[in-house]
């Protein structure tokens, strides 16, 4: 079933502004389907009666469940806590990671619908993207910039490919669902990109520097 996300903007397609009320109704309701229920049993019916609205009005602003689903997570995520820069890139970006895996424990499984829906619907994909992973890729990114830029990390520090590291292994969990994706995945990642990003190795080469 397709996932088109036309409709999302603050307005309908005829200009009529979105109730709020109705939207963080229906927002809230998709999400406690989705939590009770599962991800694929959601449906617009269900989602408009546990809202109170009609599905009039929820097709007027979202084409599809994923859609709502979509703009609902992106929320949270976007409201989560980021942590203040405290000079120290491992420490930020381990408290990071330890709030933003803390959603999972409820996002999870609607976060792997999203995913499910979007390998079949470009378009989709794009919105996906656009509205929750480009912008959690960033703070990483933002984070390991940081980090370079004062010397903590090397000079050559593949940014992209640490944040992929990052967030491939939360994807992957979340959908295999083999290991949980918690407080000790963030600190073990959060090591593990210190390494990879090559962190104190401006300090050693001063010092043999100096030494020399």
């Amino acid at each position: 079933m397709s996932c088109k996300v036309r409709g999302m903007e603050q307005t309908s397609a005829l200009g009529r502004p979105r109730s709020e009320h109705a939207r963080v109704a229906v927002l809230d309701a998709a999400l406690r389907l989705a939590r009770r229920d599962g991800y694929a049993a959601v449906t617009i019916k269900g989602i408009a009666e546990d809202a109170g609205v009609g599905r009039q009005t929820v097709y007027r602003w979202w084409t599809s469940k994923g859609a709502i689903l979509l703009e609902a997570v992106s929320e949270i995520a976007r409201r989560a806590a980021l942590p203040e820069p405290t000079g120290d890139p491992e420490r930020d970006l381990r408290e990071l990671l330890r709030a933003s895996f803390a959603l999972t424990r409820d996002l999870g499984p609607v976060i792997a619908g999203l995913m499910a829906d979007a390998t079949h619907d470009p378009e989709f994909l794009g919105a996906l993207q656009e509205r929750l992973l480009v912008p959690r890729r960033k703070v990483v990114g933002d984070i390991l910039e940081r980090g370079r830029r004062a010397g903590r990390l090397g000079d050559a520090v593949d940014i992209a490919l640490v944040t992929d590291m990052i967030w491939g292994t939360m994807w992957y969990r979340i959908q295999s669902r083999h290991a949980p994706v918690d407080a000790r995945l963030a600190d073990e990642l959060a090591a593990a990109a210190m390494k990879l990003a090559g962190a104190g190795e401006r300090q050693t080469a001063r010092g043999r520097t100096a030494e020399e």
